[in-house]
C-alpha cells in the first residue's frame, strides 16, 4: 500500500479522499490555488503545495505542476478526484511517465470512452444497447439534418466530447434544427475544443439510471448496483438515490450485466460509472434502457452507493491502484436499504440557477446525515470553481424512511451569506411525484415555478429577527421601560427584495404582539435560550436558530431560512464610532459597488460603498457633506468585518460642528 498520495483536486472530494487515506494510515498532500490558500482541504492534509493563481486553467489544470508537487513531496500516487484532470488521458500518461501511480483507469480506457460517438460504436460492437441515432464522423449541417429526419423528432444534439449538459440541445421540430446545431457546435468548441456532435432519438420521459462498476488489474469487473440521477436542472444532477425506484430484478440483471460488459470491453480497472437513459413513460422494462456514456472516474454521487453497500469506494480505489485484487466478489457485495444524496449549491434557483459566489457567514449541518463538504463558516464560495457547498446523504431501511430522514436533515441545515438551493431541495422532497418515485429528467423544469416560489417571512420569523437585531430579551426587568419606552418598537427590515415593517408591543412577561396595521399576532413564552430563541403561538411551539452578523440576521425556523437586514431609521444621522473619518465594513461580505473615487464630493446620505452579505445589499452612506480622500476597495473584493473601505473628510457649515461618523 502507498505511504503517501497527492490529491489533484479541491473542495469536498479532496476532503473525502483525505478522510479515507487517514483512516488507512496513508499520508496526504493537498494542492491549492491562490483562492484556496485557507481552504479546508489544505488544512486537513498532512502537507500542501501551492500550484498557481485562482483560475483553474492556471492551477488545478496544470498537470505538470501537480506532478512536480507529487515528486517534490515524495508522494507515490495521485488521486484525481472528479472534474479537472480526472478524465485526461494525457495527464495519466504523464503521471505514469514520472514513475507515479494514477489512482484511476488506464489512459487507453479513458480514451476509449472519452468521445461519445466512439464509445457508442464500441458498445454496439460489444452488444450493449445504445439509443438509436447518428454517431459518425460526417458533420456537415445538411447531412445531419437529414439524419435527424430519419431518426424522427424530437431529437437530442450532443457534443461528442465532455459532459455536464454542455453542447446539448433538444430539438422538437425540423425548423429549429439548424439553429440548435450551430449552438451545440459552438458550445462544444468553447467547452471542449471539439465542435463535433452526435444526434440521438429523444426518449420520452427519460430517466437517468447509472451503474457503479469496479475493476481490478486482474481482469475482474463487478457492479455495485444502480443509482437513479433523474432529478436534474440544466442537465446537472440535484438529488440522487440508490437503488432506483421501480427497479425490477429482471431489469437490474440486464442493466448490470450490460454495465459489466461495457467495462470489460475497454479492459477497465478502478472505479467507473456506466450511465443509461431509461424509458420512464411506464413501468421499467428490460428492453427500455440504452447506453449513454461512461464516466471513467469516481462520481460525485458515490456516497449513496457507499450507504447501501456499507463499502468505502475510495479505499477500493486505493487498493486496486496499489495492485490488490477487488476486496469482494460479486456475490459478496451487499444491498441494504435505500439512500438519497442532495447537493447543496451556492446558486439562486429563482434566477435560473445562476451561481452565487460569496462568503459563507454561517454554516451548520445536522448530525443525522452524512455530510461531505469542503467549506467552513468564514470561507468563500469562489466564482472560479463549482459552487457546491456540501452533499447531504441520508440512509434508511426503505425509500420512504430514507426520504423522511433527508427531509429532516435539510430542515436542520443552516447556511447564511449567499443564495443557496436549499429551499429547492426541500420543495423537491415534498413533491408528490418524487415521493412515490414518479419522476424523469424534466420534472424540475416542468415544476420550476412552483419549486422555486418564495413565500414572505411570517410574523414569528420577524419577531425573532427583531429580537436578535435589537438585542431584546423579555426576561430583562428593564425590557419594556429602558429599551421600548411605552412598550412598543417599530422595526423595519429588508428581506429579499421586500421591505418588511412591523410594530412589536410588549404585553407582559414573555408576551409580545407583532402588529401590522389592524392585524396582531400574539406570542407567548418568548425567551432567549443558549442555542436560539423560543416562543409559543396558537398552540405551536417555535424554536429558532439564529446567525447574527453586523446588521444582518439569518434565521432557521421550521426548516426554513429567512434573511433580514435591519434598517436603522437614524442611520444617516448616526454619530458614534467613526471619529477617524473612515468608513469600515460592518460585516464580512462582498463589495458590489463603489460609486465614488478619491476626490469625489458627496452630500450627506450619498452612498459610498454597497456591500452584499446574507444575500442582501447594504448601502454604506456619508454622514455629512464632504470629500472622499481615498478608496481602499474595489468591486468584487471579499472584506472582513472592520476592513477600512473609504477615507472621508466631512465638511460642516461655517460655525457648525462636524459630524465625523459614517454608517
Amino acid at each position: 500500500m502507498f505511504q503517501k498520495i497527492l490529491i489533484a483536486n479541491r473542495g469536498e472530494i479532496a476532503c473525502r479522499v483525505i478522510d479515507t487515506a487517514r483512516r488507512m494510515g496513508i499520508a496526504t498532500v493537498a494542492v491549492y490555488s491562490d483562492a484556496d490558500s485557507n481552504a479546508r482541504h489544505r488544512a486537513l492534509a498532512d502537507e500542501a503545495v501551492h500550484i498557481g493563481p485562482a483560475p483553474a486553467a492556471e492551477s488545478y489544470l496544470k498537470g505538470e505542476r501537480i506532478i512536480e508537487a507529487a515528486l517534490a513531496t515524495g508522494a507515490q500516487a495521485i488521486h484525481p478526484g472528479y472534474g479537472f484532470l480526472s478524465e485526461n488521458p494525457g495527464f495519466v500518461e504523464a503521471v505514469e511517465a514520472a514513475g507515479l501511480v494514477f489512482i484511476g483507469p488506464s489512459p487507453a480506457s479513458i480514451r476509449a470512452m472519452g468521445l461519445k460517438d466512439a464509445a457508442k460504436a464500441l458498445m454496439i460492437e460489444a452488444g450493449v444497447p445504445v439509443v438509436p441515432g447518428y454517431h459518425g464522423e460526417r458533420q456537415d449541417a445538411d447531412f445531419l439534418a437529414a439524419e435527424a429526419d430519419k431518426i424522427g423528432y424530437p431529437v437530442l444534439i450532443k457534443a461528442r466530447a465532455g459532459g455536464g449538459g454542455k453542447g446539448m440541445r433538444l430539438v422538437e421540430k425540423p425548423a429549429d434544427f439548424a439553429a440548435a446545431l450551430e449552438g451545440a457546435q459552438r458550445e462544444g468548441r468553447a467547452s471542449f475544443g471539439d465542435g463535433a456532435v452526435l444526434i440521438e432519438r429523444y426518449v420520452t420521459s427519460p430517466r437517468h439510471i447509472e451503474v457503479q462498476v469496479f475493476g481490478d488489474r486482474f481482469g475482474t469487473v463487478v457492479h455495485l448496483y444502480e443509482r437513479d440521477c433523474s432529478l436534474q436542472r440544466r442537465h446537472q444532477k440535484v438529488i440522487e438515490e440508490a437503488p432506483a425506484p421501480g427497479m425490477t430484478a429482471e431489469l437490474r440483471a440486464a442493466m448490470t450485466a450490460a454495465a459489466v460488459k461495457a467495462a470489460k470491453a475497454v479492459s477497465y480497472h478502478n472505479a467507473g460509472t456506466i450511465e443509461f437513459i431509461v424509458d420512464g413513460s411506464g413501468p421499467l422494462r428490460p428492453d427500455g434502457f440504452w447506453f449513454m456514456e461512461m464516466n471513467t472516474r469516481l462520481q460525485v454521487e458515490h456516497p449513496v452507493t457507499e450507504a447501501i453497500t456499507g463499502l468505502d469506494l475510495v479505499e477500493w480505489q486505493l487498493r486496486v491502484a496499489a495492485g490488490e485484487p477487488l476486496p469482494l466478489t460479486q456475490d459478496e457485495i451487499p444491498l441494504n436499504g435505500h439512500a438519497f444524496e442532495a447537493r447543496l449549491y451556492a446558486e439562486d434557483p429563482g434566477k435560473g440557477f445562476l451561481p452565487a459566489p460569496g462568503p459563507l457567514l454561517h454554516v451548520a449541518f445536522p448530525e443525522t446525515a452524512r455530510i461531505d463538504t469542503g467549506v467552513r463558516a468564514g470561507d468563500r464560495i469562489s466564482a472560479h470553481y463549482d459552487p457546491m457547498i456540501a452533499k447531504l446523504t441520508a440512509q434508511g431501511p426503505s425509500r420512504a424512511d430514507a426520504l423522511f430522514r433527508l427531509r429532516r436533515a435539510l430542515a436542520a441545515t443552516h447556511v447564511a451569506g449567499t443564495a443557496t438551493n436549499l429551499s429547492l431541495l426541500q420543495a423537491l422532497c415534498r413533491d408528490t411525484d418524487f415521493a412515490v418515485g414518479k419522476m424523469d429528467t424534466g420534472l424540475i423544469g416542468r415544476k420550476q415555478e412552483a419549486l422555486t416560489a418564495a413565500a414572505p417571512p411570517d410574523d414569528a420569523a420577524i419577531l425573532f429577527a427583531a429580537m436578535t437585531a435589537l438585542d431584546l430579551d423579555p426576561a430583562r426587568p428593564q425590557f419594556g421601560f429602558r429599551l421600548w419606552g411605552t412598550g412598543t418598537v417599530r422595526v423595519e427590515f429588508v428581506s429579499g427584495d421586500d421591505l418588511v415593517a412591523r410594530d412589536l408591543r410588549l404585553l407582559g412577561a414573555g408576551q409580545i404582539a407583532v402588529e401590522d396595521g389592524g392585524c396582531s399576532t400574539v406570542f407567548e413564552a418568548v425567551a432567549v435560550g443558549p442555542d436560539g430563541l423560543r416562543a409559543r403561538q396558537g398552540g405551536r411551539n417555535l424554536d429558532a436558530k439564529v446567525a447574527h452578523v453586523g446588521d444582518a440576521v439569518s434565521l432557521l425556523l421550521d426548516g426554513r431560512i429567512s434573511d433580514f437586514a435591519l434598517i436603522d431609521p437614524l442611520a444617516v444621522e448616526h454619530t458614534g464610532g467613526a471619529a477617524e473619518n473612515r468608513i469600515v465594513a460592518p460585516m464580512t461580505g462582498v463589495v458590489r459597488s463603489v460609486p465614488v473615487t478619491a476626490g469625489s464630493t458627496v452630500a450627506k446620505g450619498d452612498i459610498l460603498v454597497v456591500m452584499e452579505a446574507m444575500k442582501m445589499e447594504h448601502s454604506l452612506r456619508a454622514a455629512a457633506d464632504g470629500v472622499v480622500e481615498a478608496v481602499h476597495c474595489t468591486v468584487g473584493d471579499t472584506v472582513d468585518d472592520g476592513t477600512l473601505l473609504v477615507d472621508f473628510a466631512p465638511q460642516a457649515a461655517e460655525g457648525a460642528p462636524v459630524e465625523d461618523s459614517l454608517v
